[in-house]
């Protein structure tokens, strides 16, 4: 008596769900004998109220009929069972359980009882399935900048008279690329701030305040994030060489907010040089012209205007956001 009190005390404290019950299979059975305490914290239900009824109550819509089929078919031989389903609570709530189901037989070999031990594993199976969406986002972003990085490769070649622009010119895309996707693998959902971009390639030149950054926050998915970031990244090289930025008084200022339309939201943000060099249209469409007028109309559907005023360059940029974008 004293090793049954010790078994029952330790199977009252555990952390896992125990139901034994009856061992007939077909309905109405089999029958609820007992639950300890685990079970009601999981599903809700007090052990008077599920004491004679089948564990059929904790089924529902959702769960999957093929692991209740394949139950019952290693039941029926006398196996123990392991498998995964969703079980609903006396709320109705949904929890993923994981069931491991054995026979307790009597001396002869018939079965007079089925114990189930059931864990909740609702936030491994959450995490797991995460992990999973991230592994296959990863694996669509790497073919993507892979196909970016060979574009930005040929175009680079093809627009750099000489060994040493083309290695300046490349280095720096390639790292431009790099801080945009540092900044989206340390997103949890795999997303960049537009402020985030800007400040990736504008904060090294931001001397005695000649940036000014406005505007509310957006989150721009990976799928614009490149993009866009890329544009960034040739907007400041042209400011930097030849734009604004090139002199010790001028000025640049990004301003940007979110539009609600007939075409849906989009993100307008606006580019503005001042007090810079003289500027004036290019004799032949440059890799940043392309990047402005192809990558981002292509990639993002943007729509983009490049004046040549005579305080500055100004770019004006109209992007389509997702509706799921936060």
């Amino acid at each position: 008596m004293a090793d049954l009190r010790l078994l029952l005390a330790a199977i009252e404290a555990t952390g896992e769900a125990i139901l034994i019950t009856s061992a007939e299979l077909d309905e109405p059975g089999p029958r609820i004998e007992y639950v300890n305490p685990a079970f009601t914290r999981i599903t809700g239900y007090e052990a008077h109220e599920v004491l004679g009824r089948t564990p059929r109550l904790l089924q529902g819509p959702r769960t999957d009929p093929a692991v209740l089929v394949r139950m019952r078919s290693a039941l029926a031989t006398g196996e123990a069972f392991q498998g995964e389903a969703v079980n609903y609570r006396k709320d109705g709530s949904t929890y993923v359980v994981e069931w491991l189901i054995t026979p307790v037989r009597e001396a002869g070999g018939r079965i007079t009882n089925w114990v189930s031990a059931q864990r909740d594993i609702t936030e491994r199976r959450a995490y797991e399935d995460r992990q999973a969406l991230l592994v296959r986002e990863l694996h669509h972003r790497v073919k993507n900048t892979l196909a970016t990085v060979q574009a930005v490769l040929n175009a680079t070649v093809r627009s750099s008279p000489s060994v040493a622009e083309f290695n300046q010119a490349f280095s720096g895309r390639i790292a431009s690329l790099a801080k945009t996707h540092a900044l989206i693998t340390e997103d949890v959902f795999q997303a960049a701030s537009f402020e985030g971009l800007l400040r990736a390639e504008l904060s090294p030149y931001d001397q005695d305040g000649r940036i000014t950054l406005e505007g509310p926050a957006v989150v721009l998915p990976s799928e614009l994030a490149v993009p866009v970031g890329m544009a960034l990244h040739e907007l400041t090289t042209n400011a930097l060489r030849h734009g604004a930025l090139a002199e010790p008084g001028g000025r640049l200022a990004v301003t940007w907010w979110v539009e609600e339309g007939a075409e849906g939201r989009g993100l307008r943000w606006d580019w503005n040089e001042h007090d810079g060099p003289p500027v004036a249209p290019p004799a032949r469409e440059g890799f940043g012209s392309k990047l402005l007028n192809r990558v981002l109309i292509a990639q993002a559907a943007a729509e983009v205007y490049v004046g040549y005023e005579p305080d500055g360059v100004h770019v004006s940029v109209r992007l389509p956001l997702p509706q799921a974008s936060r």
